[in-house]
């Protein structure tokens, strides 16, 4: 398996997505959030994606794990958590000396755990209160 940085072919991120049920993007829609990530890092087999990592950032506060991919049949074989691994070491590069980066997630139910084991606290919690979304619909 080889992980390759900055990937940006709609076609795999696509095929990625359809692999593990999300919802469906537009290839415009697809396209510019590839373009406009910060850092992904995508996993081969041979020639098949079979994972990929995105990250989103202002490259100075907060940093954002979007997306964590593992197709099905490769889960369970620690993809992900070697996906993010290089995702907090990435992030820890471009963190500037002296500060610190925050990177948050939202985890799909049920994989909290898996995103403990890397570190991560999880909301609410008695410091911070509960993350929050609102969809844009147009």
């Amino acid at each position: 398996m080889e992980i390759r940085e900055d990937v940006r072919d709609v076609g795999v991120y696509l095929y990625l997505r359809e692999q593990v049920g999300w919802r469906e993007l537009t290839r415009e829609q697809a396209q510019m959030a590839l373009n406009h990530s910060a850092k992904i890092f995508t996993v081969y087999d041979e020639e098949k994606p079979i994972g990929m990592g995105r990250v989103v950032s202002d490259m100075a506060v907060v940093s954002y794990i979007q997306d964590l991919i593992v197709i099905p049949e490769y889960q369970s074989l620690r993809i992900g958590s070697m996906l993010i691994d290089h995702i907090i070491d990435y992030v820890e590069s471009i963190t500037i000396p002296g500060t610190r980066m925050m990177l948050d997630l939202m985890c799909a139910k049920g994989r909290e755990g898996f995103y403990k084991k890397h570190g991560f606290i999880a909301r609410p919690n008695d410091d911070l209160g509960p993350g929050m979304i609102q969809y844009i619909q147009k």
